[in-house]
Formats: C-alpha cells, sequence, structure tokens
C-alpha cells in the first residue's frame, strides 16, 4: 500500500512541474509578444514625428508622406503575426521616406531627421531581435507540448501550442540582382 501512495505521489509531483513549466513557457512566449508589440508601438509613435519633419523639407512629397501614415495605420490595426504583409508595407514605405533624404540636402541636414531616422533603425533592430526571441520561446514550449509524456499533461490542462513568427512566402524569395549595362 505505502508503494502504491509513493508511485501517485511521485506522478501527482510529475504532473505538476510538468504543468508548472509548461505555465513557465507560456508566460515566457506571452512576455517575448509583449516585447515585440512594444516595439512595434514604439515605431508606430515615431513614424508622425518622420512624416511632420520630412513635411517640412520636402512639402511636394505628399504622395509618399500619405503613403507612410496610410502604410502606418494599416500595419497598427493588423495582429502582427496575421498581417506580416501590412509590416512589409510600412518597411517599404519608410525605405522610400528615407530616400527622400538623400534627395534633399536640408533634410540630410536636419538634426531631427537624422536623430529620428536613427531612433528607427535602431527600433527595427529590437524588433527582429524581439522576433527571434520569440520564436525561440515559442519553439521551446511546442516541443514540450508534443513531447512524451509532457503532450500528455499539456492535453489534460488544455495548453495548446503558440504560433510561430514566420516569414511570408514572398520575402523567401532571393531577391534577384541584375547589373544593366546601359
Amino acid at each position: 500500500m505505502w508503494t502504491a501512495i509513493g508511485i501517485v505521489a511521485v506522478l501527482v509531483l510529475y504532473i505538476i512541474a510538468v504543468y508548472n513549466g509548461l505555465v513557465s513557457r507560456r508566460n515566457q512566449a506571452r512576455e517575448a509578444w509583449s516585447t515585440i508589440d512594444t516595439q512595434l508601438k514604439r515605431r508606430y509613435d515615431l513614424i508622425p514625428n518622420l512624416v511632420e519633419t520630412v513635411r517640412g523639407a520636402a512639402a511636394h512629397e505628399k504622395d509618399t508622406l500619405s503613403d507612410v501614415i496610410k502604410a502606418r495605420n494599416t500595419a497598427m490595426s493588423t495582429n502582427p503575426l496575421d498581417g506580416a504583409s501590412a509590416e512589409r508595407g510600412l518597411t517599404g514605405a519608410l525605405n522610400k521616406l528615407f530616400a527622400l533624404g538623400e534627395s534633399y540636402p536640408t533634410l540630410r541636414a536636419n538634426e531631427n531627421f537624422l536623430e529620428l531616422q536613427r531612433e528607427l533603425t535602431d527600433t527595427e533592430t529590437k524588433i527582429q531581435s524581439a522576433r527571434q526571441f520569440y520564436n525561440t520561446v515559442v519553439m521551446a514550449l511546442n516541443t514540450q507540448i508534443e513531447q512524451f509524456p509532457s503532450n500528455i499533461v499539456a492535453r489534460m490542462f488544455g495548453v495548446t501550442k503558440e504560433k510561430l513568427f514566420e516569414m511570408d512566402e514572398s520575402e523567401r524569395r532571393t531577391p534577384k540582382v541584375s547589373f544593366n549595362k546601359q
């Protein structure tokens, strides 16, 4: 009888340990997602300041400026896990905006523009790092959920896999580079 009680106690302790590990990894994944969200919010907040700075130096570039604002609003209204194309559209619009800096000497010399450009570049680096960390944590959680015998505990308590942050199919293609002779 004591042997049966000991086996049940070890089994209960094992289930508790596995469950706590799953909860810990799930919370790490949520925290990692929150970090991505925070960096995206920071980027979205910087963009209007950048647009206003460019508007002052290159007022006739209204199409580019409105494209950036439209892309920002679209990206803000979608879930970044599901809206990769909106994020790509925003990145493309920002690249066009930064290209304006090369065309306008007054903009290139503007300290606000340069600082905002540095801030956005730094934010993009942080977003990439946060996405990588998120995927690492989610991969560990998903692996634990799939492995035996922790998969039994995960099913018992309804712990489900999280979605990885993945590239869109168009991002996987190798870009074509050609040097045309004229």
